[in-house]
């Protein structure tokens, strides 16, 4: 069993930056993949970014390309978004969640495993 707990969400001007952080428990998360995804107020689910479990391959979304990076610390079982430039259309809940035996990183909700409860981020003009 995985348990995800993020943070580091919170109210930030157009322009800002954020990171979140995705604390996970158990010993798998170290081979496992880790996305995040963000769900806006009346839309789907979409992903955002993910990471291979030994930190060699990631994945974005285009619409966060060359803005946010996604990282991780298997040392501290920790995961990392960080956002710059940070746009009103990104407001949105972020969640981070992790899956394992896919060749390359998922991009969709289904095949993830393990969520976290997710962390509010609110992006003003």
């Amino acid at each position: 069993q995985v348990q995800l707990v993020e943070s580091g969400g919170g109210l930030v001007q157009a322009g800002d930056s954020l990171r979140l952080s995705c604390a996970a428990s158990g010993r798998t998360f170290t081979v496992s993949i880790l996305g995040w995804f963000r769900q806006a107020p009346g839309k789907e689910r979409e992903f955002v970014a993910g990471i291979s479990g030994n930190g060699g391959a990631t994945y974005y979304a285009d619409s966060v390309k060359g803005r946010f990076t996604i990282s991780r610390d298997n040392g501290k079982n920790t995961g990392f978004l960080q956002m710059n430039t940070l746009k009103p259309e990104d407001t949105a809940v972020y969640v981070c969640a992790t899956t394992g035996g896919f060749r390359g990183v998922p991009l969709n909700s289904k095949d993830y495993d393990y969520w976290g409860q997710g962390t509010q981020v609110t992006v003003s003009s």
